[in-house]
């Protein structure tokens, strides 16, 4: 039995894979965006270790969400699933970051800093990565022109390279990314091709499965099987380096193994 934390978890992705574990007999800590929204998910409540709540797009609340898992104890894995999509605007957190940075890079890359290390990491990422290359020159959107799909892609490309990053970093955890597909939820619409079965199964089987093919590091899997992905997210000077920006952006440093 693994205790597991999902972010994001109040719906979509997030809770099917929660009800997923939870099926299978593991534990399972989950994220909601406010105290209200924790107190709106009904039976699944019940039946979780526990429930912390953080809006992603603040780093104060980030902090909190890191200690609010610490004080529930050791996770087994931790499965980076929340994030948003294309926005229409840059938009200004209270940090003065744009929006979909702070809640698809800055907040996984805070939460695997400050969250006692698990065994495995599990990054939600998205085939549209392939398009995000060269992100590292305007990380923020302070020079240039507001592009929603280019800002998304690039934030799924440091998913991934987040991903293979702490891979290399902490050799003793499972780190992997995760392209769920388009999938049918509040985020994909209704006309996605993918149902939300398939599109929760990869990382939940990687957060617990016993498997051999679960237990490898460094992989960018879509449904059960390992692709390539873009080639700058497998660079290890992209990676060192967008871990460097990273951590100024926030002011939280990674560990060392």
């Amino acid at each position: 039995m693994a205790t597991v934390f999902i972010t994001g978890s109040t719906d979509g992705l997030g809770r099917a894979a929660a009800e997923s574990l939870l099926g299978g007999g593991h534990r399972v800590v989950l994220h909601a965006r406010s105290a209200d929204r924790a107190a709106s998910i009904g039976d699944l409540a019940s039946r979780a270790a526990g429930i912390v709540a953080g809006d992603l797009s603040n780093a104060a609340d980030v902090r909190s969400i890191a200690s609010q898992v610490n004080a529930i104890g050791r996770m087994d894995a931790i499965i980076h699933n929340a994030g948003v999509y294309a926005q229409q605007s840059r938009g200004s957190t209270p940090e003065g970051h744009a929006g979909v940075l702070a809640i698809n890079t800055l907040a996984p890359y805070m939460l695997t800093a400050l969250i006692e290390r698990p065994g495995r990491l599990v990054y939600l990422s998205s085939g549209l990565h392939r398009g995000g290359e060269g992100s590292l020159t305007d990380l923020d959107w302070t020079k240039r022109t507001w592009d929603p799909a280019k800002a998304y892609a690039e934030s799924k490309l440091h998913a991934v390279a987040l991903a293979f990053a702490l891979a290399r970093r902490w050799p003793n955890v499972l780190s992997n990314a995760v392209d769920p597909g388009w999938v049918r939820t509040k985020m994909g619409g209704p006309s996605a091709p993918v149902d939300i079965e398939t599109g929760r199964r990869t990382q939940a089987w990687l957060a617990v499965s016993d498997d051999p093919a679960a237990r490898v590091s460094s992989r960018y899997w879509h449904h059960l099987r390992q692709e390539q992905p873009a080639r700058e997210a497998a660079d290890r000077e992209f990676q060192d380096l967008l871990v460097a920006k990273l951590g100024e952006l926030t002011g939280v440093a990674l560990p060392p193994d």
